[in-house]
């Protein structure tokens, strides 16, 4: 008789062979997606490259409008922006139709794999887009050295961005090769705009997870490549968004009263919502990281441009700081009698992982073998829009976790020099692939 451990080593044998033999061809694309680095909304060549790849894997496949919802979209690039890099990536090799589609920055995509057969419905999310960072050009930088640093100016995947889309298709390369064994459906969603929290909620409110009974998503990080955190708790809700003074200008010394004052509306709002009450519900986050305003020592300011970020312990404790921060951005503006304009121009909700799914991961990890240091790894303190999903997925009854792989980092996420050992690819997609073939079963 054949026992189900015998059969779980059967599939754990073959998922890891997969993996393994997909290392030179992971190494190869991701080597590629790096020279290539799309800002967020812009991931016009990726996104091209992703479709093409599930379609010729047998993958049901729907991008553009289909999965972004446009009302949703926030801190779009400006139309001259957009229009260039659409250029730029049929230049590239980008599919010419498949770009036009995405036209407006839609350039989500998600691929489904329908067994035909019984079972749960599994979503795994993979972000594509880059930092708006100038990489490192010299010797000590691994990529530069080896020849495939980016070729976009003021544009890099210092995240590991291009590491996660890597990992995502071969995820599904994995399971596709295992389909006559697999019940249910997988869902692999191909995220834009991770970066500056933007993406997730267009892709969220067109319902692509809704169906989905469970949701993994994963992140290269610092620890070495052999680290798994299973259980992430303490993402922060956040909001981005810019306030917009206008005034009145007039000349500083021949007729100030004429003037209305931007600038300092702006300086006055900045000090302000530092104050704002702590909240008895969380830890609470606010901060400006950028004023600009004026055009010379002698005119009165007309206008003022300020961008804010709001983070809470829970999407409530957020929604209370970011509320209270417009009213003060408000109230500064009518004491200097000058109007302000709100644009979001990013967000994320609060996030923890569904304690079952996590556990169920570490014990998939344990059975493995592949990881050495297995941690949960709680108040993580940042943000990201991942949490967008889990949120949806947990609000419908379903279970999310999102994951931590040590990937023995050449420098900090988001730094110039920043580059992760390839051989994490192996592990995240032998890790996914196995993961996702046991909760279809359910």
């Amino acid at each position: 008789m054949i026992g189900k451990e015998d059969i779980y080593m059967d599939i754990d044998q073959k998922i890891k062979d997969m993996a393994e033999h997909l290392y030179p061809e992971m190494v190869k694309r991701r080597r590629d997606l790096h020279r290539h680095p799309e800002a967020g909304w812009t991931e016009f060549r990726t996104a091209s490259m992703v479709i093409q790849e599930l379609e010729s894997l047998g993958y049901e496949v729907h991008f553009g409008r289909e999965v972004i919802d446009g009302s949703q979209q926030m801190g779009l690039p400006d139309k001259d922006v957009m229009d260039a890099c659409m250029e730029r990536a049929v230049k590239e090799g980008a599919d010419e139709k498949l770009v036009a589609a995405m036209a407006g920055g839609r350039t989500g995509v998600v691929g489904i794999l329908r067994t035909g057969r019984p079972g749960k419905t599994v979503a795994l999310r993979f972000d594509m887009d880059c930092n708006e960072v100038e990489e490192a050009k010299d010797e000590k930088h691994r990529p530069y050295r080896e020849g495939f640093f980016s070729l976009h100016p003021g544009c890099m995947h210092a995240c590991g961005h291009d590491g996660h889309t890597t990992a995502g298709l071969a995820v599904a390369k994995i399971l596709a090769g295992l389909k006559d064994e697999l019940t249910g459906t997988v869902k692999f969603i191909f995220q834009p705009a991770e970066e500056g929290v933007r993406g997730a909620r267009a892709m969220a409110a067109k319902g692509v997870v809704d169906d989905a009974d469970y949701l993994l998503g994963a992140h290269l990080m610092m620890p070495p490549v052999g680290f798994l955190g299973y259980d992430v708790r303490g993402f922060l809700a956040t909001t981005k968004f810019d306030a917009d003074f206008t005034g009145v200008p007039a000349h500083a010394g021949g007729m100030p009263e004429c003037g209305k004052n931007a600038l300092l509306a702006a300086a006055n709002a900045a000090i302000n919502i530092q104050g704002i009450t702590r909240h008895s519900k969380g830890v609470t986050r606010i901060n400006v990281g950028v004023l600009n305003a004026g055009t010379g020592r002698n005119v009165i300011p007309a206008h003022a441009h300020m961008e804010v970020e709001t983070r809470g312990a829970t999407t409530e404790v957020n929604d209370f700081v970011q509320k209270r921060a417009e009213e003060i951005l408000k109230g500064a503006a009518m004491m200097y009698d000058v109007k302000v304009q709100f644009i979001q121009t990013g967000g994320a909700a609060s996030g923890n992982n569904s304690p079952e799914l996590s556990a169920h991961v570490r014990k998939t990890a344990e059975r493995l073998g592949i990881f050495n240091r297995l941690e949960e790894v709680h108040d993580i303190g940042g943000s990201e829009d991942c949490s967008y999903f889990m949120e949806r997925v947990q609000k419908h009854g379903g279970q999310a976790a999102y994951l931590i792989i040590g990937g023995s980092l050449a420098a900090v996420n988001h730094n110039n020099y920043f580059d992760f050992d390839e051989r994490a690819l192996v592990l995240e997609a032998q890790l996914l692939s196995t993961v996702a073939c046991e909760l279809v079963k359910g």
